[in-house]
């Protein structure tokens, strides 16, 4: 099969996909080594059947598709959403292959380790210790041990955050209209509406997708019924967040705690509240795979790969309906 690289980002490129992926890659296809942009169309071979690529895939119509890429069957994507340009290739009956799954596991990773820090009041016992410097241990924080944890959203991280908490003795909640009884069994947790998982939970954890649905979900209703000492994680979208509405609750509640890797805009604006209230923890989206880390989606995205080469059933292919629900 003939394959190209097709990406705005050819350093992306460079850092996504290491030695063992390409050299792997070279073994199951005939694989151009040049990186093409969304500007050098004209130049990619007609008889390409396979792109690879990554952060940076570009956006192009289903007219550009026939006219460049005639021959094309797949698009391998060694990132997460493909959201941005998969619409076009599916209308044309091209396959898509995403490595979303690889990109869980640092977030879900991320994820449990702030749980687990929030519960410990770590962030707010921390910067009590910086201001007060005689801060005493607070009883306001329970620890893990039978702590109450809840999830916004139960797809591919969500789920995995439950699977990673299920060594952990915590009551798991769920907020997720599509999550079937099954799955939840499954997970070991509880669904339950999303009033009450902020009024039961000592952490919310957002893993939203980000679509029409779910954007300004999150509002002052929800933050104001927060546990007295609870924290928000958002590692999803900021997009769900009604900004305004969280800085008014942590503005009226220095007894929470918000830990935002994601915001709308990213970063925050100048002069946004969110740089001043000491009660908001801020990390430039650092959640997903950073360093080494993203070598694991060329490993995914080479497994898919020589899984779709050889006939077998694939893991990770999104279809036009997934859309409606993934990230």
């Amino acid at each position: 099969m003939n394959a190209i690289f097709l990406c705005n980002s050819p350093e992306n490129v460079r850092r996504v996909y290491d030695a063992t992926a390409i050299s792997r890659l070279h073994t199951l296809c005939t694989l151009d080594r040049r990186i093409y942009t969304a500007a050098e169309l004209d130049a990619i071979p007609e008889e390409t059947e396979i792109i690879f690529s990554t952060w940076g895939m570009p956006t192009i119509t289903e007219a550009q598709i026939a006219q460049h890429l005639p021959r094309l069957q797949c698009v391998f994507y060694a990132a997460g959403s493909v959201q941005a340009f998969a619409r076009p290739f599916l209308a044309r009956g091209v396959r898509i292959f995403s490595a979303w799954a690889a990109n869980a596991v640092p977030v879900a990773e991320y994820t449990v380790a702030q749980i687990v820090l929030a519960n410990k009041g770590f962030f707010a016992q921390a910067r009590d210790m910086k201001t007060k410097q005689t801060a005493p241990r607070s009883a306001a924080y329970l620890g893990n041990y039978g702590q109450s944890v809840g999830l916004i959203g139960c797809g591919m991280i969500g789920s995995l955050v439950a699977e990673m908490l299920k060594p952990y003795a915590l009551d798991v909640y769920v907020y997720d209209p599509y999550l079937s009884p099954e799955k939840a069994a499954a997970l070991g947790v509880s669904p339950c509406t999303l009033d009450q998982l902020f009024e039961k939970c000592a952490v919310v954890s957002n893993h939203l997708p980000n679509n029409a649905e779910t954007r300004g979900m999150l509002t002052y209703a929800q933050f104001s019924h927060m546990r007295p000492y609870a924290a928000f994680l958002n590692t999803g979208r900021g997009a769900q967040v009604v900004e305004e509405d969280l800085v008014r609750v942590l503005r009226e509640r220095p007894d929470l705690t918000a830990i935002l890797d994601v915001t709308d805009p990213e970063p925050p604006v100048q002069g946004s509240p969110l740089y001043s209230l000491p009660n908001c923890i801020l990390t430039p989206h650092i959640a997903g795979s950073l360093g080494q880390e993203v070598w694991r989606m060329s490993a995914y995205i080479a497994d898919e790969f020589a899984l779709y080469t050889s006939g077998a059933p694939t893991r990770y292919e999104v279809t036009k309906q997934m859309l409606a629900t993934m990230a």
